[in-house]
């Protein structure tokens, strides 16, 4: 499994993913710092000829999950997590990594009974903090990780 940098041309992807609109994704990419897991069978260092992108419009059956986080007053804060449970893993260790370097605690919220997310959450030392806000009517619970 690789993970990368997620690239404008994984909107559509990612849009499936998350069962959201193409354009909100395309959006994340900018807005914020997002990562995704790929199958692994592209090759992050292969030269990419200049008709386009290796990955050029990635395919949501390549990609096996996806993170988006930023960072703001001693909290990295994990915006969105979707995937299989061994890309949730890998993917939440990326800003885990980032906040033990800087001395920050994460936080994730994630729908209620999400094995995947609450299974990457357990394995990588977060504590279950109770109920998070609601968005758009939906639940969530909260997970956090302070600074070691």
């Amino acid at each position: 499994m690789n993970v990368r940098d997620a690239l404008e041309a994984d909107a559509d992807a990612l849009a499936a993913i998350a069962d959201s609109p193409t354009d909100v994704m395309r959006n994340l990419v900018h807005d914020r710092t997002v990562r995704v897991a790929e199958d692994g069978s592209h090759d992050p260092n292969a030269d990419v000829s200049s008709s386009g992108s290796q990955y050029g419009g990635s395919d949501p059956e390549d990609l096996l999950g996806f993170i988006s986080f930023d960072a703001r007053e001693n909290t990295v804060h994990v915006t969105q997590l979707d995937g299989t449970g061994e890309a949730c893993r890998q993917l939440l260790a990326e800003p885990v990594r980032f906040a033990e370097r800087e001395s920050m605690a994460v936080e994730v919220l994630a729908p209620p009974e999400n094995e995947s997310i609450e299974s990457a959450a357990d394995e990588l030392g977060f504590t279950r903090e109770g109920r998070g806000p609601r968005f758009d009517g939906s639940r969530t619970v909260r997970f956090r990780l302070e600074p070691s």
